[in-house]
């Protein structure tokens, strides 16, 4: 049995652990509530307003736009999202997992070279540089403060060099938050805007297919679609920046919570400990009367 010194060390050592764990999560979910409150804004805005260019685009087969163009891959961008620092549970690692998986497909057909990375966050731009890949771009400081016109210029870069045919693709990978307990790693289409979900769009905004467009449908389609996508990526961002306070708030809450027990068992040791001390200072004390 451990001596009593040397339990009441650890119990001192887990308390201490327990105090900066609790307190993370006390900072980790103030962040949260401020995250929460940004993507639960933006989000419904922005899915009404994809909504509405989708119907749009979906029912004028005369409009021409470089960004609704599908041709043959030969060279791809992932847009990843992480975080900057750890301590958020499998967070991190769920991202970089599924990169590498989305590399392992694109690999065989246009090759690793053909691969760009753009990495939101330092753990993910790590991982992609220890696996050999092509980043075209780091965004740190974005991961913790989330710039909407640092997301619009990149949006703005990947729509150029789609529309000069520079890359053939663009996919976004991020957590979805949906609730503090529960994150969505979600890959997204982001280039070509996508038209599948037409007969969705239809049902859900059978009122505004009839259109009337002022100044013209050309104008329209060059303010909207870079409107839409720039959006697209901001909101990507909060909603990963919300996913990862709720994942660090999630796992200090449950680091917290072994710390609890783990001090509850050395409570229980040391007190045992120190009634086996007791008995055993009265049994010598005993025998020693006898002789």
């Amino acid at each position: 049995m451990a001596s009593l010194k040397e339990v009441k060390g650890r119990i001192a050592s887990v308390n201490s652990t327990r105090k900066i764990t609790s307190a993370m999560k006390m900072v980790a979910s103030a962040k949260l509530h401020r995250a929460q409150n940004s993507i639960v804004n933006m989000l419904p805005y922005e899915k009404k307003l994809h909504a509405m260019l989708t119907a749009f685009l979906s029912n004028e087969a005369d409009i021409q736009s470089p960004y609704i163009e599908t041709r043959p891959i030969k060279k791809v961008a992932i847009v990843a999202f992480s975080s900057n620092s750890s301590l958020c549970g499998a967070y991190n690692a769920n991202v970089a997992r599924q990169l590498n998986l989305m590399v392992e497909g694109y690999e065989a057909t246009v090759g690793k070279e053909n691969i760009l990375i753009y990495a939101v966050g330092k753990k993910i731009a790590h991982e992609a540089k220890k696996e050999g890949l092509t980043i075209a771009g780091e965004f740190l400081g974005m991961a913790d403060r989330p710039s909407y016109q640092e997301s619009f210029d990149l949006a703005n870069n990947l729509m150029k060099m789609f529309a000069d045919k520079e890359i053939d693709k663009v996919e976004l990978l991020y957590h979805h938050f949906k609730n503090t307990a529960s994150q969505i790693l979600t890959r997204e289409n982001y280039l070509p805007v996508d038209l599948s979900v037409e007969e969705e769009v239809k049902t859900d905004h059978h009122w505004a297919l009839d259109y009337i467009f002022e100044p013209s449908k050309e104008a329209l389609i060059a303010t909207l679609i870079p409107q839409v996508l720039g959006l697209r990526l901001y909101t990507a961002l909060l909603d990963s920046n919300a996913s990862e306070h709720a994942a660090r708030t999630m796992a200090m809450q449950i680091a917290t919570d072994n710390a609890n027990e783990i001090i509850q068992d050395l409570t229980v040791l040391y007190n045992k400990s120190r009634q086996q001390a007791i008995t055993n200072e009265l049994l010598d004390i005993m025998g020693g009367s006898m002789q």
